[in-house]
């Protein structure tokens, strides 16, 4: 029988170490979450965030600036960020609108408040094998593995997908590991035959169901990142979500076939309550970190 692996008991760990470390800091640690429009999973998104801050002794500031804020706009509220001492993170929530310059936005965060990890000099240090706040996803699977004692080092590792949020430092984060990683993607000659060689499986393509049985390796481990919304009954019925659907409409479905990866993996992530409550202890980790630093404790 499959295992599942369950996120939530690790991020309970993980959050349960960073209490003391906040503790012995000056001043609580400071976030900005930066929302801009009106964007639903968004919204939810940052709630659960400013959530969790909250739980922890965090101050968070939520700024929401409107849907037709430009680049400029969004440049210059970063700016002011960056220059405030009470903040020690900065969070620019995915996605902006499309007449923003997303790239020009993320890189005016100033590396050492980038809680997200995706500030070109902190990509640079993760490259180098430095410490540097890390993408929160990738390193939170990370986590998810060390905690189920999956083991990383001598195992094949197959990447489905290179983002620059996921799976460019999901696989570089592997190597630090010991995996031997191969990352795969939509233009990937037989992309069946080269997952099927993973002993480690992290789908991160972003297409409901993509990865089904003949993808995965008998007594792999496969981590699911996707997470999609399905509202048709038919396709739902067939990702074996009925009852859900009937009870609210709407189910959630990652970018593995769920009941494939249940019958073939060793263990998997399930969607929801697999990798999501990663991403948000990471975030919070990151977070106390970079005030370490700022308060000299670190």
């Amino acid at each position: 029988m499959s295992k599942i692996l369950h996120g939530m008991a690790v991020q309970t760990e993980i959050l349960s170490r960073l209490k003391p470390r906040i503790d012995k800091l000056k001043r609580p640690p400071g976030l900005a979450v930066v929302l801009t429009g009106a964007d639903p999973a968004s919204e939810i998104y940052v709630r659960t965030k400013i959530k969790a801050c909250a739980e922890l002794g965090i101050l968070s500031e939520k700024i929401t600036p409107a849907e037709t804020a430009t680049t400029e706009d969004l440049v210059a509220l970063v700016e002011e960020l960056n220059r405030r001492p009470d903040i020690d993170g900065i969070l620019v929530q995915m996605p902006l609108p499309k007449h923003v310059d997303t790239r020009r936005v993320l890189e005016t965060v100033a590396a050492d408040k980038d809680a997200d990890g995706f500030h070109p000099i902190n990509v640079g240090y993760l490259v180098a094998g430095k410490k540097a706040p890390r993408a929160c996803t990738p390193v939170g699977i990370i986590e998810l593995l060390k905690f189920y004692q999956i083991p990383m080092a001598g195992a094949h590792a197959v990447v489905l997908g290179r983002s620059d949020i996921v799976g460019k430092p999901m696989a570089l984060m592997l190597l630090h590991q010991n995996a031997t990683v191969t990352i795969c993607h939509s233009r990937t000659v037989n992309l069946p035959e080269m997952c099927r060689q993973a002993d480690i499986l992290v789908a991160a393509i972003g297409r409901t169901g993509f990865v089904t049985a003949d993808y995965i390796k008998p007594g792999a481990t496969v981590v699911d990142v996707g997470i999609n919304r399905v509202t048709d009954g038919a396709e739902a019925g067939r990702f074996g979500r009925s009852e859900e659907f009937a009870r609210s409409g709407k189910t959630l479905v990652g970018d593995v076939h769920p009941l494939d990866m249940a019958r073939v993996a060793g263990a998997y992530t399930p969607v929801p309550g697999g990798v999501g409550p990663l991403t948000i202890a990471m975030l919070m980790s990151n977070t106390v970190e970079l005030a370490e630093r700022h308060q000299g404790a670190a």
